[in-house]
């Protein structure tokens, strides 16, 4: 049994017509039975938002391997214990980084603000925390419909959300832990949200998800899988959909596909 996963960022084509760079970010780790993720969306109106994202996720991902090895020795109702607090102490040495990258670069604190979604995902358990808008969307190992662990963080205005750097963030976090298998995991930025979560009751948009899902468990090359998400993200069809950013990190713990 192993973790397959693939992650891509493509840049929306309002951002192409404005020459922006795509100020999405996305990646994960894997540590033994363990893959740790974690994907940000640089703030609209932030001058450096791209590199907020990117050094949001790396920071994640580089303390959360640091603070155990391997995870999946924590018992999951110690990690539903623990989790706030975890997720807490994530989050300070997240901004502590942006604040360096700040102060290093002549930069305002808020020029490199993002939203940051992260999850720890073991054969037996799952913690994930979200601040802002974006998506976690899981599946039980008994389940047979998708799950979205938060509401995305919405504010009074079109587009408004919370980000990592706002005086609020930690008011705003969102910590779930599931405590039995989830060996289905996939995080994505906002401009996913409207193709593949029904906004009247927010729940998943099952045939979103399902072709992803038959994509892990079938295509045996990793070179393969990763073409199907990209050539997905860049597709004409999505891009009528929206014209934002799109960052899409989706993991299956399960036996390999076969050649």
């Amino acid at each position: 049994m192993v973790w397959s996963a693939i992650v891509h960022s493509a840049i929306g084509t309002r951002h192409q017509q404005k020459q922006l760079p795509c100020q999405d970010y996305g990646s994960y780790i894997l540590q033994s039975d363990t893959i740790i993720g974690a994907i940000a969306d640089g703030a609209g109106s932030a001058k450096h938002a791209d590199i907020g994202a990117q050094l949001a996720v790396k920071t994640a991902l580089a303390t959360l391997s640091q603070w155990s090895d391997p995870w999946s020795a924590v018992e999951g109702h110690v990690m539903a214990d623990e989790a706030q607090s975890l997720f807490t102490d994530l989050l300070q040495v997240v901004v502590a980084a942006l604040e360096i990258e700040a102060e290093t670069s002549e930069y305002q604190l808020q020029e490199l603000g993002c939203t940051l979604l992260s999850f720890i995902a073991t054969p037996n358990w799952l913690a994930c925390m979200q601040i802002g808008d974006g998506f976690i969307v899981t599946q039980g190992e008994q389940m047979d419909t998708f799950e979205l662990l938060f509401e995305p963080s919405k504010g009074e205005f079109i587009n408004e959300t919370v980000f990592v750097t706002s005086a609020s963030a930690l008011e705003y976090m969102q910590v779930a832990v599931r405590t039995q298998p989830y060996p289905f995991v996939c995080a994505a930025t906002d401009g996913l949200e409207k193709v593949a979560i029904r906004f009247q009751d927010w729940q998943p948009f099952a045939p979103f998800f399902n072709p992803f899902l038959q994509c892990l468990r079938s295509v045996p090359d990793a070179a393969d899988r990763q073409a199907y998400l990209e050539t997905f993200l860049a597709s004409e069809r999505l891009n009528a959909r929206t014209d934002d950013d799109k960052t899409l990190l989706l993991c299956l713990y399960g036996q390999e596909a076969e050649e």
